[in-house]
């Protein structure tokens, strides 16, 4: 496979505090990356630096070989690295087609205005209902986003992310709250998506982390303390200590 998305000994300070320190991360194509770790220890930030909205102190994120480190958030979605927020940030008042309708035309129009060409909203239009038939919310589609369940709402903020056409989709916490049957069906989309796209997830639910990924990085006080498959992971001393023999 091939590597997607590199960070090189990226580091990020607030003042005498380290958020993120040194972190070496490789993302390849088609791979599912579960990034996990006790509260505080930087999974959020990281994505935060990956993604542009926290400049970095040091270091450097590549993707697909060019340097997008520090580059403005937009940019980077527009070179195809989307990622859902830990708070939900979906359009409660409009309805649920508009909301992916509106994410897919910024990507095919470059703004919101109302495209000029027939054809093009066509596009659009046939490219939201894709959408929304993968996430299983088409009987949905015009009622508005407000009135979702929660775990319908978190589907939402999926499927805007994919209206950009991602090849790396960063998902940050996408199960929290859900029942267990709708962590099971957000679950089962992960994996359909994850035949298709890179995906890195940070998730607090072992049971999920340990069924769907490829690999799992381990993070502690803003630094990478080990990497492996689930099993790897599952009998690795050093993790146990810091994190998963805390959440038993």
């Amino acid at each position: 496979m091939a590597t997607i998305l590199t960070t090189y000994q990226l580091s990020l300070h607030f003042g005498g505090v380290t958020a993120v320190n040194n972190v070496s991360l490789k993302f390849e194509e088609n791979e599912l990356r579960s990034i996990i770790g006790p509260n505080g220890a930087g999974k959020t930030t990281l994505f935060n630096v990956i993604t542009g909205r926290i400049h970095a102190s040091s270091g450097q994120v590549f993707y697909k070989g060019q340097d997008i480190t520090n580059r403005a958030p937009h940019e980077i979605v527009r070179s195809g690295i989307s990622r859902i927020f830990q708070k939900s940030s979906i359009f409660l008042g409009s309805t649920v087609f508009e909301n992916v309708r509106i994410a897919r035309q910024a990507k095919a129009g470059g703004s919101l205005r109302i495209l000029s060409s027939k054809e093009s909203l066509k596009n659009v239009n046939k490219g939201t209902w894709g959408i929304l038939e993968q996430l299983g919310l088409t009987d949905q589609a015009e009622i508005p986003a407000s009135t979702l369940s929660h775990g319908d709402q978190r589907l939402l903020e999926i499927g805007i992310a994919l209206a950009g056409d991602p090849k790396l989709l960063l998902l940050d916490e996408p199960t929290s709250g859900m029942s267990p049957r709708e962590t099971e069906r957000t679950t089962k989309l992960i994996r359909r998506l994850a035949k298709e796209i890179a995906i890195a997830l940070v998730e607090h639910d072992m049971e999920v982390v340990m069924s769907i990924s490829d690999r799992i990085s381990v993070m502690y006080q803003g630094s990478i303390i080990a990497e492996g498959t689930p099993r790897e992971i599952q009998q690795n001393e050093m993790v146990k200590e810091a994190y998963l023999g805390k959440e038993e």
